[in-house]
């Protein structure tokens, strides 16, 4: 079978049809590469990827970029399992882009569902782009130039203080440091503008006093919120969703109470490149 795509939203989103990701042919990754850049998120329904055919997918994108911190699957140490109860306040749940706190945050995320609620657990995603083409072109001239600070400190330390990471908080810290990242970023592929803020790691907007970065940084991360540029994915058990994290942001829904089990990996990307660069 051929690769179908059904957009589920005029901008954002598209289930991927007809195609086993673990038998996928070069021409077909070709159309997957294309297809996100023009979607930005695909569902890939039913495909029940065991951890070394998840992993040979990814790897026809790119280098792995192994996260820094978070359970590892035992027979898969590049991939992060996310096994929850009781998911409030751990993280995901609210609007974000995947380790945006290294020089070069990851490409695309792959995230599998491996056992879920009888209810809820979705995952909602919203376009970057749409984010920053909705802002005025005031506000667009006044980011443009700007950078702002990326600081795994905040989330790492709940993970820790939540049992979900075993390292030490100084010695990561050490490791990672805060970067700097454009707040309008160019996409390396498709050369459109997204606006590049989150709320897990972005701590401060340089170069203004802290009483500015904390006025204009929380109207920046509520306008992610804007459910105009959002869809909603209800996961299927074996359901495959690739996301592009240079264009989108995604908030894993916390309303579930029984357990969830996710399988991620991230392909490695390039260094955030601004307007003005």
């Amino acid at each position: 079978m051929s690769l179908t795509l059904e957009p589920v939203t005029p901008k954002l989103g598209a289930r991927a049809l007809g195609l086993r990701v673990a038998d996928a042919t070069d021409d077909d990754i070709t159309k997957i590469r294309a297809a996100m850049n023009t979607y930005k998120v695909l569902f890939l329904p039913d495909q029940r990827l065991n951890p070394e055919e998840h992993l040979r997918f990814a790897k026809r994108f790119g280098e792995i970029d192994v996260a820094a911190f978070g359970p590892k699957h035992a027979d898969c140490p590049e991939m992060t399992v996310l096994d929850q109860e009781a998911p409030k306040g751990e993280g995901a749940d609210a609007w974000h882009t995947d380790n945006t706190y290294v020089k070069c945050p990851p490409s695309y995320t792959i995230l599998q569902s491996v056992m879920l609620p009888p209810l809820g657990g979705d995952t909602c995603f919203a376009d970057m782009y749409a984010a920053w083409n909705l802002l005025s072109p005031v506000m667009q001239d006044l980011l443009r130039p700007l950078t702002s600070t990326h600081d795994l400190t905040k989330t790492l330390a709940r993970a820790i203080a939540d049992g979900n990471a075993k390292v030490d908080l100084g010695d990561m810290q050490k490791t990672y440091p805060p970067v700097h990242h454009p707040m309008a970023r160019v996409h390396s592929e498709t050369g459109e503008t997204a606006m590049f803020v989150n709320g897990n790691f972005t701590t401060k907007i340089d170069g203004l006093t802290p009483a500015e970065s904390e006025s204009l940084l929380p109207m920046l991360l509520a306008h992610v919120g804007s459910p105009e540029f959002q869809c909603r994915h209800r996961w299927s058990e074996g359901d495959l969703t690739m996301w592009d994290n240079r264009s989108v942001q995604h908030f894993a829904v916390p309303d579930y109470t029984s357990r969830r089990v996710m399988h991620r990996l991230t392909v490695a990307g390039d260094e955030p490149r601004g307007v003005l660069s």
